[in-house]
């Protein structure tokens, strides 16, 4: 993701004036980094939560252990109860989750490395997204799942 298309999106986020928050899980916070890096971020940007453990999810973003046991933490319905559960804390506009497997380690034949799901929530829609993203390390399918969530955003907004 280039600068200028970052910039881009603050840019119009400010102009609309729209607040947004971030719950990542497989990504460490790098979302909320990237866009926190732009000057001027801090008139859009309201929260960035890094709830890598379940119990994070369950603690702080309130998802229920039954959708964590059942389905697990990196599925649509966990990203779904992430993102509308940060809408409720937030109060921000637009809301993203990201879960995901970054790898090397943790994948398995039905949720292999590399797979993610991205939740953006925006006024009452959401928009979820299934990514399975080549597995070329942990930092490449942390950056390149970062680098769609903006393009993702930027549809979005």
């Amino acid at each position: 993701m280039s600068l200028t298309k970052l910039k881009k999106i603050i840019n119009k986020l400010k102009q609309k004036k729209i607040n947004i928050s971030v719950a990542e899980s497989c990504t460490g916070g790098l979302l909320s980094s990237k866009i926190t890096s732009v000057s001027g971020s801090s008139k859009i940007f309201s929260m960035g939560l890094v709830t890598y453990s379940d119990q994070a999810k369950n603690k702080v973003l309130n998802i229920s252990s039954k959708i964590i046991k059942k389905y697990g933490a990196v599925s649509a319905k966990c990203c779904l109860s992430m993102v509308n559960n940060l809408s409720k804390i937030s109060k921000s506009k637009i809301c993203i989750s990201i879960t995901g497997i970054a790898g090397p380690k943790g994948g398995s034949i039905h949720k292999p490395v590399g797979l993610v799901f991205i939740a953006i929530k925006n006024g009452k829609k959401v928009h979820l997204n299934k990514c399975l993203f080549k597995n070329n390390g942990r930092v490449f399918i942390q950056k390149a799942t970062v680098k769609k969530t903006l393009d993702l955003l930027l549809d979005n907004i």
